[in-house]
């Protein structure tokens, strides 16, 4: 019996629910959150971080997408659960799912502080007409959550200029101007990386992610920010203090809205702003619907940032390399597990200057484990490594200058046909698009394909998108620019700007057999201007080999081989004047160019 489970029913049936909703969310929206917020891994068991539950009196069920079909099967409590899988055939989505299964007249219950306004709205158009009841004042996972970890905040620390490039003040008179244009005399600001940046702030409340637990309201006039006791020392409260920021407790976000003029005109990110703080705002308030426009503006990176960004890749670049080189010579001869291996890269990033620790949880996936995308290991599925087959690592590091995003799949040993067609066809993809040359104005949409075709070729997809933004000293996971090549119903597709730095990993994995993905930063520049317009190109970022022992040249065009080995040669030229002699030397191998004779 999965006890919260049936005590979480036991409330239900106390307030007349009949649903309680679940979403993996934190009160900001957040991708990746503290562990306090692990409501959906309390109760089903699945550790991933995108999925949602629903309760019913006789039935618990799991939402998740294709990344984590084959770790939903293999973690979730399938005793008490059912899995759903999202974009497959047949499958209903969560909000069709209870449309279908409340009563007219029913109740939904949830917590208000983890349900985003715009999905407030996507349930009621689902479940209008069924005159059901919304009760969204408790958290009931809380009431059966006994040991719940608690919040620990932490100090904060300033992002200096010689960092940031532009200071907070800067930042706040933008976005004031955007606020003006769009008539908005406040806007309220809760995602946290938007709120770190916009500050020039940085803290450790999120797991890898340098943000700090706050919320934010601008006015035409005055910067409120709300933070923990606990974050303010004494350097950031007189930073702060001295850009005239307005400093209040983070509790007393909901009482303050309450205080707004009523007849403001409030603009919100109804996808990141939570449905019970809208909920305390005055009801004569009007409400702006927008993205954050410090979304889009931090995406951006300033001049010193790109200076800092590319020196940031440069250090992680050699711990890469690093690592690279002790795996491939030490396969075989000493044991060895994916724990372990990612032990020996975490220190390697560690021992660079700046570095403050992992952009996210590694992950290292060794034969079926790398078919998972965002597989991790821990000691009950810690795989020990042969010299055969694939390892794939999916790895990060944050570091005073920038975030780092690197996907490298090693050859261990001795590989198929299959799979060197397979491998170098994920690499195919990924030089292709990151020669790209295209028109400003373009959006990842119009480029997927780039990297996608060599994997379509032969009948495979990926269940995912190619590439996303990446945060300076933030999330690794940044919008608002992606590649994928399918349209999601009600967001806006983001033209690429030069200074905005996004991932290319395209990939191919068997589900229970072995994964394979390659993945660079590149960062968006102007090339020629023309009378066709402004072109617009690529620039790699991260600097490390993709593994020879993988790639077939018989399956290559001569255009995608001189890509190859016109990118390795300038991680050799990029990299070798900071490594020992012994390290350059193997790099140069590693780096050789290949069908020459073609």
């Amino acid at each position: 019996m999965n006890q919260p489970l049936e005590q979480l029913r036991v409330l239900m049936k106390e307030r007349s629910m009949d649903a309680y909703l679940i979403p993996s969310s934190d009160y900001h929206q957040s991708e990746y959150f503290d562990a306090h917020f692990e409501t959906t891994r309390f109760l089903s068991h699945f550790s991933g971080e995108a999925c949602t539950l629903v309760i019913t009196p006789d039935q618990a069920l799991l939402w998740t997408d294709g990344r984590f079909f084959v770790q939903a099967e293999e973690q979730m409590d399938t005793e008490n659960f059912q899995l759903c899988r999202m974009g497959m055939e047949g499958v209903p989505t969560v909000e069709e799912y209870l449309a279908q299964a409340l009563p007219e007249g029913g109740c939904l219950g949830f917590d208000g502080r983890i349900i985003s306004i715009r999905y407030l709205h996507k349930l009621k158009e689902m479940l209008k007409g069924k005159n059901v009841r919304l009760a969204w004042g408790e958290d009931l996972v809380d009431q059966v959550w006994t040991d719940r970890p608690a919040l620990k905040p932490q100090p904060a620390f300033v992002h200096e200029l010689n960092y940031a490039g532009k200071s907070r003040e800067e930042k706040l008179a933008e976005l004031r101007a955007e606020m003006k244009k769009l008539g908005a005399t406040a806007h309220i600001l809760t995602s946290l990386d938007d709120e770190a940046w916009l500050f020039n702030i940085r803290g450790n409340d999120v797991p890898c992610t340098p943000l700090v637990f706050s919320y934010t309201v601008v006015t035409e006039e005055e910067t409120h920010l709300f933070l923990y006791p606990e974050a303010l020392t004494e350097t950031v409260q007189k930073s702060l203090d001295e850009s005239h920021v307005v400093l209040h407790d983070y509790s007393d976000i909901y009482d303050f809205l309450e205080t707004l003029p009523r007849d403001a005109a409030v603009l919100v990110d109804e996808k990141r702003v939570n449905m019970a703080l809208a909920g305390h705002l005055p009801e004569s308030c009007r409400l702006i619907s927008g993205d954050n426009p410090t979304t889009l503006a931090k995406a951006i990176k300033n001049d010193t940032e790109i200076k800092n960004l590319i020196h940031c890749h440069i250090k992680d670049g050699v711990a890469m390399v690093r690592f690279m080189r002790w795996l491939k010579s030490h396969i075989g001869k000493e044991p060895m597990t994916e724990i372990s291996a990612s032990d020996v890269l975490e220190q390697y990033r560690r021992e660079q200057n700046e570095n403050l620790g992992l952009s996210f949880s590694t992950i290292a996936g060794y034969g079926p484990h790398g078919a998972m995308m965002h597989y991790m290991a821990v000691p009950e599925t810690d795989a020990e490594l042969h010299p055969e087959g694939f390892l794939l690592v999916d790895s990060g590091g944050q570091y005073m200058d920038g975030t780092t995003d690197i996907t490298r799949t090693f050859v261990l040993g001795p590989i198929s046909q299959e799979q060197k067609q397979h491998f170098t066809a994920v690499a195919r993809g990924m030089l292709n698009l990151a020669n790209a040359r295209f028109l400003e104005g373009c959006c990842g949409l119009n480029l997927d394909y780039l990297a996608r075709e060599p994997m379509w070729e032969l009948g495979i997809d990926y269940r995912c998108g190619t590439g996303h933004g990446v945060g300076y000293l933030l999330s690794v996971h940044e919008g608002p620019q992606s590649f994928r090549w399918k349209e999601r119903p009600g967001e806006k597709l983001c033209p690429l700007v030069p200074g905005m730095v996004i991932t290319d990993e395209p990939g191919i994995y068997l589900d229970y057999r072995y994964g394979i993905r390659t993945e660079n930063e590149l960062l968006c520049v102007r090339d020629e201007k023309n009378e066709y317009g402004q072109f617009l190109r690529f620039r790699n970022i991260t600097y490390c080999p993709i593994d020879l022992d993988g790639i077939d040249t018989q399956y290559m065009s001569p255009r995608e081989i001189r890509y190859l080995n016109d990118y390795h040669s300038m991680v050799y030229e990029t990299l070798r004047d900071y490594l020992t002699p012994d390290e350059a030397e193997w790099l140069k191998e590693a780096t050789r160019p290949v069908g020459l004779e073609k």
